[in-house]
């Protein structure tokens, strides 16, 4: 057994991606004893580009970053609040290994290095009376010992578990079958016909992608609004797949098509294999439950989940959740009662299925809720909120990949202040 310190409060943090370092950070800034453990041999999570593809059915492999892919947000907004990306960085849209670079040059510039455990795997917490007990396997030494902790920041990110629709006969198509987690290069589909199922930013993207080297490219999706494809002389926009077939699929439309690769851009899912049942959080269909305001888990309020909102500036919203947390973890602020909490809960259930959101994965899903969110966590914990020009700058790139794929990312943008910014050197109101 691992004895802890009484002196300090002490934090688990669980990853060292964008959200680990912000919740390791904030932590330490805090006065509390913070350590972070990465499975991993290095900092930047879902940033890191590998190769590697799954060894069986039971192996996982951590990164979905795939050749020359550019974020889709400016790194104007990728920034924290209180650390930017460089200046000589001309672009705006930028590469995989350039959010890396900045990530790891986070973690050297508020020395917090120190305090991850790389190669460290979390792999059971659960609840004791008054702490957590954190079982840690270490990879380098294959040993597991029992660590304690004050509070846990949940932080393990959620690219690793594909999210796959249930579609009649995909066991019978005889062409290859992936999810876009493992999508690496373009080249694997040189001259073969490609259908790609779900067009948000990914399924855009790695549409736009494969197309330079498949013969032909079908993308599937059910968007009220149709992306422009126009600039792909070689993709056809097709509706869902009701069936699949041996050589292809038939569309909900009654069309059919014959293709030798489908690839699902259909998202993740949400999973917590290291939580014990008795943390009491749940998830049914992506919706992690019972939390209050999207982070405390209600039934273990020392414990708190990072980053399950999506449609969100992703940076952001860990530097105001993180925080939020710490305002209660350090006593400057107390809890509401349980029942005040899943009150809060119910209540922003009900107005999101008010709404006709019913779909349980839209749980966390904010767009343009989620500068109502920050208003919320900033008003109730008396934290900094985002600064107006973020959420104005966020109103001009949304949703570029749908109508300007092929253009958007030459975009540049200048945040001149906290109210106003520039777009290819030009003032925007």
């Amino acid at each position: 057994m691992i004895k802890t310190s009484v002196d300090k409060r002490r934090v688990c943090v669980i990853g060292a991606g964008t959200a680990g370092l912000c919740a390791l950070k904030n932590s330490l800034e805090a006065g509390l004893d913070a350590v972070a453990y990465e499975r991993g041999t290095e900092i930047g999570g879902t940033w890191i580009f590998s190769e590697e593809m799954p060894k069986d059915e039971y192996d996982e492999v951590h990164s979905s970053m795939y050749e020359g892919l550019r974020t889709n947000l400016p790194k104007e907004v990728m920034g924290y609040p209180d650390y930017s990306y460089p200046d000589d960085i001309t672009e705006s849209f930028i590469t995989s290994n350039q959010v890396l670079e900045f990530l790891r040059s986070y973690a050297e510039h508020f020395k917090v290095k120190p305090h991850i455990k790389l190669q460290h795997e979390v792999i059971r917490v659960r609840p004791r009376l008054d702490d957590w007990e954190v079982y840690v396997w270490d990879h380098s030494t294959d040993t597991c010992d029992p660590v304690y902790y004050d509070f846990v920041y949940v932080c393990n990110g959620h690219y690793t578990e594909p999210d796959l629709p249930e579609v009649e006969g995909l066991d019978l198509f005889e062409g290859n079958k992936m999810h876009s987690h493992l999508y690496r290069k373009a080249d694997k589909f040189k001259d073969a016909r490609v259908l790609i199922i779900g067009a948000g930013p990914s399924g855009m993207d790695i549409t736009n992608h494969v197309r330079l080297a498949a013969k032909q490219v079908f993308l599937s999706h059910h968007l009220s609004t149709t992306p422009n494809t126009a600039f792909m002389g070689n993709v056809t926009q097709k509706p869902d797949v009701k069936r699949f077939t041996k050589d292809g699929a038939v569309f909900t439309d009654g069309s059919t098509e014959s293709f030798d690769h489908v690839m699902f851009c259909t998202g993740y899912k949400y999973t917590f294999p290291c939580l014990s049942t008795d943390v009491g959080v749940q998830v049914i269909d992506n919706f992690v439950q019972p939390l209050w305001k999207h982070c405390i888990n209600i039934n273990h309020p020392t414990m708190a989940f990072v980053g399950l909102p999506f449609n969100v500036i992703p940076t952001h919203i860990f530097d105001m959740q993180v925080p939020f947390t710490l305002k209660f973890f350090t006593g400057q602020r107390k809890f509401p009662s349980r029942e005040q909490m899943i009150a809060d809960l119910e209540q922003e259930i009900g107005e999101r299925w008010g709404c006709g959101v019913r779909n349980q994965k839209k749980a966390h899903q904010m767009g343009e809720r989620q500068f109502v969110y920050y208003n919320e966590l900033a008003s109730i914990a008396g934290i900094e909120n985002i600064k107006p020009v973020i959420h104005k700058l966020m109103k001009d790139c949304g949703k570029k990949y749908i109508f300007e794929l092929d253009t958007y990312r030459s975009n540049k943008y200048t945040i001149l202040d906290d109210e106003n910014f520039l777009k290819n050197g030009e003032a925007i109101v």
